[in-house]
């Protein structure tokens, strides 16, 4: 009967501390004893990666632990973050987030504005725009927004005309002059750095040319006005907005030491947003 005794309560132990040690949790104790609450954030390599390797430290002295997701496909990060599998992401401007909240009947928020990617105009046949010959073939992205972000691009640089008030939605359908012949072909953001050797010009983010090698201040030969409004922001899920070190987060990347670095190594190519 006592080992019987004994036996319940060995597994009425065992049960409490499996109780004890379920489910997620953020908190854990740092070598000092302090306690630490870990922050998995998902973004692209240039810049938002290189960004959050600058607050990295300054994070660790809060006693956050930031872990840096690094994605190469853009488009898996909301879903990402939407179910559950990261904090925070760090690649996006605001028109893309609201198409894709909108899209995929989610409700992800926006913290802090970070910084611009001004889009630019590449190509590896011409020089300048004004060598660009009747019926060239334009690279631009296939998502709604940067498709339209470029053909906006495109508009600005003289090439085309788009119906007036069509904003991020333009689509080659919104084009009203075309004096070019310009022929439009959509394909995924991430490989338009390496169609360029088979497109006539390619309208590109700047964080997949910067990952390409090419310097969108020395390269293009067109880029976005540096008063856009696509801003890259930190985005969350609403209810972790609040949350000490998403406020943490969000003021380390506006910090003096991130403005510092975006000038010294982009010179123009990726603009402080604060």
């Amino acid at each position: 009967m006592k080992k019987f005794l004994a036996l319940i309560i060995s597994l009425g132990l065992i049960a409490a501390v499996a109780a004890g040690c379920g489910g997620k949790t953020e908190k854990t104790t740092s070598g000092s004893g302090a306690a630490s609450t870990k922050l998995v954030v998902g973004a692209t390599a240039k810049p938002h990666a290189e960004i959050l390797e600058i607050v990295k430290p300054m994070l660790k002295k809060q006693n956050i632990d930031l872990e840096i997701k690094v994605f190469t496909d853009y488009v898996l990060l909301n879903p990402a973050l939407k179910d559950g599998q990261i904090d925070a992401n760090f690649f996006q401007h605001i028109p893309y987030l609201e198409d894709y909240n909108k899209k995929n009947n989610a409700n992800l928020v926006w913290t802090v504005k970070v910084h611009t990617e001004p889009m630019g105009v590449y190509s590896r046949k011409i020089k300048s725009l004004d060598e660009l010959k009747d019926g060239a073939t334009v690279g631009i992205p296939n998502d709604t927004t940067n498709g339209g972000r470029a053909l906006a691009v495109l508009e600005k640089a003289g090439l085309i005309k788009l119906k007036e008030g069509v904003g991020v939605t333009a689509t080659e359908r919104d084009i009203v002059s075309n004096p070019k012949n310009l022929k439009i072909q959509m394909m995924d953001a991430a490989m338009l750095p390496r169609a360029l050797e088979d497109l006539d010009l390619a309208v590109i983010n700047s964080n997949y040319a910067l990952e390409a090698n090419l310097v969108p201040a020395r390269d293009a030969i067109f880029m976005e006005p540096k008063d856009s409004p696509f801003a890259n922001v930190l985005v969350v899920r609403p209810e972790d907005k609040d949350k000490d070190a998403i406020k943490k987060l969000g003021k380390a990347v506006q910090s003096p030491e991130v403005k510092k670095f975006l000038e010294e190594k982009y010179n123009g190519s990726v603009v402080p947003a604060f």
